[in-house]
């Protein structure tokens, strides 16, 4: 077996923190973040910025041809409930893009997989459901665990109105975040075990990283947390 992760999937609400982890790790050096964390290169499936596309599509569709919006109505909710299931299959096309360009690519790099779902759009258990066989094998999770209270903070901290693309200063306004991720359903889904989740018949082994307080608004406190969780996570997913 490889001495990094193949795939690592990172959960939480919006703002819990995963951005800040990914830049994190992005910032270290390609041989401390193997030694460290186990992890190779990294490769973002996101699919924030699928997300982000349809907005601004639709925004373009109605104020600059005065047509209907394709996926969004006029408040920015999505239409229909399966378009956050689309942007899953999205994401696990890509990934199959990126193999089948790449046939050596786990050889020297990691894919790192993000997304956030509340209950109110089908949570985590209709996600996975549209997650691939080739996603899920030898995949490992990440779940970052916060507080409503905390994402909401977190949310509005981060905002940035001039930049609402980044992955880094994006937000939703308040009620938006309330109503699409107040409630969320990873304690139920991963309620089985405390150290492997099953997803479509494949058997993934998953730590929370508790972010409460927050470590990932401080550098000097998410190195060594990150140091813990995927330790006891590459224990996980090597059996060791």
């Amino acid at each position: 077996m490889s001495d990094i992760f193949s795939k690592i999937i990172l959960l939480g609400r919006p703002a819990s923190g995963k951005s800040e982890v990914i830049n994190y790790l992005k910032n270290t050096t390609d041989d401390e973040r193997a030694r460290r964390f186990h992890i190779g290169r990294l490769k973002e499936i996101d699919d924030f910025p699928m997300l982000w596309t349809w907005f601004e599509e639709d925004a373009i569709l109605a104020k600059k041809f005065g047509k209907p919006r394709i996926h969004t109505d006029d408040e920015g909710y999505f239409k229909h409930e399966y378009l956050w299931h689309l942007l899953i299959e999205r994401i696990s096309l890509e990934y199959s893009k990126l193999l089948r360009d790449l046939p050596d690519f786990h050889e020297d790099n990691t894919a790192l997989i993000e997304f956030s779902r509340g209950t109110e759009h089908g949570g985590y258990k209709e996600a996975f459901r549209h997650l691939s066989e080739e996603v899920l094998e030898g995949a490992a999770l990440v779940y970052i665990n916060v507080t409503f209270e905390e994402s909401l903070r977190k949310n509005r901290k981060r905002f940035n109105p001039n930049k609402p693309d980044s992955i880094l200063e994006h937000g939703l306004p308040d009620d938006k975040l309330e109503k699409m991720y107040k409630l969320v359903d990873w304690e139920e889904v991963s309620s089985a075990s405390p150290t492997h989740i099953e997803i479509n018949g494949v058997s993934v082994p998953f730590v929370v990283f508790e972010n409460m307080p927050s470590k990932t608004d401080d550098p000097q406190l998410l190195g060594p947390a990150l140091d813990d969780v995927f330790q006891k996570l590459w224990r996980l997913y090597t059996g060791t």
